[in-house]
């Protein structure tokens, strides 16, 4: 896929698993979001899973081979931009430590990290003045930070102040914003005791804002609360910060149960 052609840098738009098989919507938002910052966006069809999965579960050589597929699909690009500070914060840290004994990827693989960003720190940090939010959300909402976007690329003023510029949004702080949800990839499956008590301390705070809309910038986060709310039938709507900026928040959230086929 590729995007008009503009006078911006060229963009390659890493399209997470998550995205791609759950939320398509939030990369047809980080696309426009992209080409309204002046950017000419295209999203490799050779490209794969980052590796994360592999690498936090120490198979170093399934995480290597992934790792190698995506810089090969996006070395030629002026950026890689993805949706998710996971995702990202793997190919901006883990690729180089990945090939730190490979003297034929090492190269490669730090090139990369200096030019991949997280979706909203691309925006906020190098597109700046560039960009320009036009887009209305009639709704009381609240952020989670996620583990990786805040701990691994420092991402925290950057969502706020880009929905400061959206019409009719109020943004209210939960308690412990910054506190993990319990998701951590395959934390959950390896400790989900501790996790259901992690992510049912993060629904408490959601909830004692009166807020009406989560949003957060990872989709693992962001649908593992959305699982939540949802089974104790908790009316808030869910949806990636992407869809917000770009106006694309206008259908079901992440928490929504789908509507019956007829």
């Amino acid at each position: 896929m590729t995007s008009s052609p503009t006078a911006g840098p060229r963009v390659g738009l890493f399209a997470t698993c998550l995205m791609n098989l759950f939320r398509p919507n939030v990369g047809f938002s980080a696309v426009k979001l992209l080409e309204d910052a002046g950017c000419s966006v295209e999203v490799p069809a050779s490209q794969t899973c980052c590796g994360q999965p592999g690498y936090n579960s120490g198979d170093y050589d399934a995480a290597r081979a992934l790792a190698r597929q995506v810089i090969e699909a996006f070395e030629h690009f002026d950026y890689v931009v993805g949706p998710s500070g996971s995702c990202m914060a793997t190919i901006r840290h883990d690729y180089p430590a990945l090939f730190a004994d490979d003297p034929q990827w090492l190269p490669r693989a730090e090139a990369l990290s200096r030019k991949s960003f997280e979706l909203l720190s691309f925006l906020a940090d190098v597109r700046g003045a560039a960009v320009t939010v036009d887009a209305r959300y009639a709704g009381t909402a609240t952020y989670h930070d996620s583990c990786s976007g805040l701990r691994g690329l420092g991402i925290k003023g950057q969502p706020r102040a880009l929905l400061g510029e959206v019409d009719g949004l109020k943004l209210k702080e939960m308690e412990d914003a910054e506190v993990c949800c319990g998701f951590g990839g395959t934390f959950c499956v390896k400790y989900p005791e501790i996790s259901e008590k992690m992510v049912d301390d993060k629904v408490r705070n959601i909830l004692a804002t009166g807020a009406d809309t989560l949003l957060g910038g990872d989709l693992g986060c962001l649908m593992n609360i959305a699982g939540r709310l949802k089974r104790i039938h908790a009316p808030v709507k869910v949806f990636h910060i992407a869809e917000v900026l770009a106006g694309f928040a206008d259908g079901a959230g992440l928490a929504d149960a789908p509507k019956e086929s007829r």
